[in-house]
């Protein structure tokens, strides 16, 4: 199988080839998928060390922050200069900031040296994408994707476990410090066993576009993150942002129609299979991380089960959204086909959303974990559909800026997501409180609530208590009605996607044993 770059041919690539180099991008990605995880179990031993409780959120914004601001600009830079040297620095970052995050002596040094792996973990996403764009055509690319989607049940079980366990029986600086072999071997294995075709570009880097892009992300993900928490929706901070976010957008988008080298090409938004796919992407961030955000909320307060346990009753969602990737990635690969998954989607994912409301205060865990299954499923049909369709639909050079283009969207639908869902959960929580209790308690309560740990439920009042319990259930019912309504929303976008014969959808070779050792060969600039 040969891959044509501006009209000339580069060297084959081995299949042998592509699997090294993959499982060197799977390493670099696991990286950026565990570590939040492993650190959030660490943070309640961070604080009691190095004190800053009111700086504590930090730990987490300042890293989410880096990374969504940075996607983009990974992608396009790898677009530049080569993706290859690109997703290696990205490591080095990485591996920089975990270790100096090991080292931090208060608070403030550990969110700085957060941001600084942020933006490492930036490039390892966005890079392993466009990478795997590069190697392999798209008809082939479902099945490497669903091997990547397989890392996301793993890191979601075996990042609490572990940050656990190394807090417990090393220190809590040992869940930066595990950071390190995984990124040695990851270098090690991209440096040796990933060959690119190199091809050089001149080129000028968008400075402008990068620093408007920046502004606005951090801006809108501050309004998700602190609106009615920190400060209040009407507040002069949220609305200041939320002005000062849209307007650097905007601008970005001006500054991006007059750049020689976009950072995120305005052009490629005349194509309807790339735009359908970016909106698809925000609707299913904003469904997907705002659900994720409010399940272990129930799980915990409603069920009883621990922080580390609340996740792994979340594992039906995580391991059918596995088992969809792995099987749609197997049916791309035979038929070429794919317009037909993210309309299903759409469909099954609605459903799903649908039926978490029947998680009630009565509900067994064993019933409230499985009923998760029907969400992960949708989402499954969806999410690498999205990567694969925008990455047909675009030329080459422009992979790593339209791989960086999805990932943004995802990040920011999820920040929105999250802060909308975050409304509706607090104000039927809130309106809950008020019919059971009174409002004079149920609003004392109300405003309280998040600083009332699992374990101070069961000092309460047998009927405040309760009222707690219905509180959040009908809280999550909120948010999972909203989920549904974007789901809907994203069934219909789904219908605008059209079926565009993907590269690579011819093979010469019906036989199995051809096709393995068939090469394939791709061109990248530096």
């Amino acid at each position: 199988m040969t891959e044509v770059v501006d009209g000339k041919a580069a060297p084959p690539i081995s299949t042998r080839r592509i699997y090294i180099a993959i499982s060197g991008l799977m390493l670099g990605m696991f990286l950026a998928m565990l570590d939040n995880l492993i650190v959030g179990t660490a943070l309640p031993t961070i604080v009691g060390d190095l004190g800053g409780l009111n700086h504590l959120s930090w730990v987490v914004t300042a890293y989410t922050l880096a990374t969504a601001a940075s996607t983009p600009i990974w992608g396009k830079l790898g677009d530049l200069y080569g993706r290859k040297g690109m997703f290696m620095s990205a490591i080095v970052l990485f591996l920089a900031g975990s270790m100096l995050s090991g080292l931090a002596q208060d608070m403030n040094m550990l969110i700085g040296f957060r941001a600084l792996q942020g933006l490492g973990a930036g490039g390892l996403m966005v890079g392993a994408m466009a990478i795997i764009g590069d190697l392999v055509p798209p008809r082939e690319r479902g099945k490497f994707q669903g091997m990547i989607g397989a890392m996301m049940p793993v890191a979601f079980v075996g990042g609490p476990l572990l940050g656990g366990f190394l807090t417990d029986h090393l220190s809590w600086r040992w869940a930066f410090y595990v950071n390190v072999p995984i990124g040695a071997v990851a270098l090690l294995v991209t440096g040796l066993g990933m060959k690119l075709h190199s091809q050089r570009r001149k080129a000028k880097i968008d400075y402008v576009g990068a620093a408007l892009l920046t502004v606005g992300v951090v801006a809108i993900t501050l309004v998700a993150s602190w609106g009615g928490s920190e400060y209040d929706w009407a507040s002069g901070t949220i609305i200041g942002l939320a002005v000062l976010g849209v307007a650097a957008l905007v601008a970005f988008v001006f500054a991006e129609l007059r750049a020689a080298e976009p950072i995120l090409p305005m052009r490629l938004f005349k194509i309807r299979n790339f735009t359908s796919s970016q909106i698809l992407s925000f609707l299913v961030g904003a469904s997907m991380f705002g659900v994720m955000s409010f399940l272990p909320l129930y799980m915990q307060n409603v069920q009883g089960a621990s922080p580390t346990t609340s996740g792994l009753l979340l594992l039906p969602m995580m391991f059918g959204m596995l088992a969809v990737m792995m099987t749609t990635g197997q049916l791309i690969t035979r038929n070429g086909r794919y317009r037909i998954y993210p309309i299903i989607g759409g469909a099954v994912l609605t459903v799903g959303m649908l039926m978490l409301l029947m998680l009630k205060v009565s509900t067994s865990t064993a019933v409230s974990s499985a009923l998760t299954l029907g969400v992960g499923l949708g989402m499954g049909f969806i999410m690498q559909i999205t990567m694969l369709v925008t990455q047909n639909s675009v030329e080459m050079r422009d992979m790593g800026a339209a791989s960086g283009s999805v990932t943004l969207f995802r990040t920011i639908g999820g920040s929105l997501g999250v802060a909308l869902l975050g409304s509706i959960y607090n104000s039927r929580a809130e309106n809950v409180l008020v019919d059971k209790l009174g409002p004079a308690t149920g609003h004392k309560l109300a405003s309280g609530g998040q600083h009332l740990t699992p374990d101070m439920l069961h000092r309460l009042p047998a009927n405040v208590r309760e009222a707690f319990e219905a509180s959040v259930t009908g809280g999550l019912h909120g948010v999972v009605l909203a989920g549904a309504v974007l789901a809907a929303i994203g069934f219909v976008v789904a219908w605008f996607i059209k079926e565009v014969p993907l590269r690579g959808s011819a093979p010469k070779s019906t036989d199995a044993t051809d096709k393995a050792a068939e090469p394939i060969t791709v061109s990248e600039p530096v």
